[in-house]
């Protein structure tokens, strides 16, 4: 019954991560406008993701663009579209495995590298956005969903023997 229970707590949290990581990946939010010096108040916000940048300006309206081009994204925005569709792609497999038998911090480190490059001005700085600590939330919980799940079957200490005599009573009884 415990290892009926592991699975099932193992499942839903790999369905939570799977969400999690489509959510993650679809949020123009992995880059933010960094508020520096005195003047905090400003006339719009903009947000860098994946696949669109975002601009929300003070009146509430937001505009947000497609990136043209695949080539013209830094290396990091690469390699993470790549990773982020991989790791939805070992989800649904994850998923679908968990069924018929009853899983991003090199953008993290180039917006910091960048938020404290003093060559950089003001303006270009960023912060890191809400879409990466939801990132982390659900690795984390795609990592605890597989562990459960592999940590529901115990391995058997029955020898080849022993279970062979149960199947055979078992056959008996029937």
């Amino acid at each position: 019954m415990v290892s009926m229970g592991r699975q099932m707590l193992g499942f839903v949290l790999g369905i939570v991560g799977f969400m999690g990581t489509i959510i993650v990946c679809v949020l123009p939010m992995w880059k933010v406008t960094a508020f520096i010096g005195a003047n905090i108040v400003t006339a719009q916000i903009i947000w860098e993701g994946l696949w669109m940048n975002c601009v929300m300006q003070s009146t509430g309206q937001m505009q947000c663009k497609i990136y043209d081009s695949l080539l013209a994204l830094p290396q990091d925005l690469q390699a993470a579209r790549a990773l982020m569709v991989l790791a939805i792609i070992v989800a649904i497999v994850g998923v679908i495995l968990a069924v018929a038998g009853g899983k991003l911090c090199w953008s993290a480190n180039t917006i910091i590298r960048d938020f404290y490059n003093p060559m950089m001005t003001e303006a270009q700085r960023r912060e890191l956005g809400a879409a990466l600590y939801i990132g982390w939330g659900t690795a984390a919980l795609l990592i605890l969903g597989g562990a459960l799940l592999c940590s529901a079957c115990p391995p058997s200490t029955e020898s080849p023997e022993t279970a062979a005599r149960h199947s055979y009573a078992i056959k008996n009884y029937v």
